[in-house]
């Protein structure tokens, strides 16, 4: 029971750390349209978070055992950065009180949201699969939980972003520090780079 507890504990906190990311890559990307888009980018968002974890609990040991997937994930992130950088402060000058602020494309929002979510599916399934330490009903509430936390976490973060810019540089440096670390991950595992076992745990 005791055990039970403990594992239990260490999922939760694990979610709640790596469901973040997740949680404001959507919002950010989400905050650049109207409402009703909105919800539909961080439904779409939260269902593929869900769908990705699935595979990944079943495979991620065999998806990890390729470096390249990390080096990838991380550019993919980068590229993400750079346009919500444009979408969220490049974009949005308006020339006067009747001209509405043209909303990204709609279809490359939802690729930023898929990309984002397999990327981060990867950390956060090792993390809960890790955890749970073989007991299968905490894996998946562990899964669940994550997919939830990033559904109320993104729509929290939406609604303030527009209003305080500041959160969404927040935001990109966050997103930035996961890509490097991904990116600095895999090059390690290729023995191109080499991390200080005392820094080993970041990456």
């Amino acid at each position: 029971m005791i055990e039970q507890t403990i594992i239990f504990s260490q999922i939760v906190i694990i979610d709640i750390i790596m469901a973040a990311d997740n949680a404001i890559i959507i919002g950010m990307i989400a905050a650049n349209f109207a409402p009703k888009n909105r919800k539909q980018i961080i439904m779409y968002g939260v269902l593929a978070a869900l769908l990705f974890r699935i595979i990944f609990a079943f495979s991620a040991t065999y998806f990890f055992a390729f470096p390249i997937i990390k080096i990838i994930g991380g550019l993919l992130l980068v590229w993400v950065v750079h346009d919500l950088k444009k979408d969220l402060f490049e974009n949005k000058k308006i020339k006067s009180p009747t001209t509405k602020a043209k909303e990204p494309s709609y279809i490359q929002s939802l690729y930023k949201v898929i990309f984002a979510d397999i990327t981060l599916s990867f950390d956060n399934v090792i993390a809960v699969v890790g955890a749970s330490k073989g007991n299968a009903p905490l894996m998946i509430f562990g899964l669940l939980l994550s997919v939830i936390l990033i559904g109320t976490m993104a729509s929290y973060f939406v609604k303030h972003i527009q209003n305080h810019k500041w959160i969404g540089y927040i935001g990109l440096i966050v997103i930035l520090i996961v890509a490097i670390q991904l990116i600095i991950s895999g090059l390690n595992d290729y023995g191109v780079l080499s991390i200080n076992e005392t820094f080993k745990r970041y990456f």
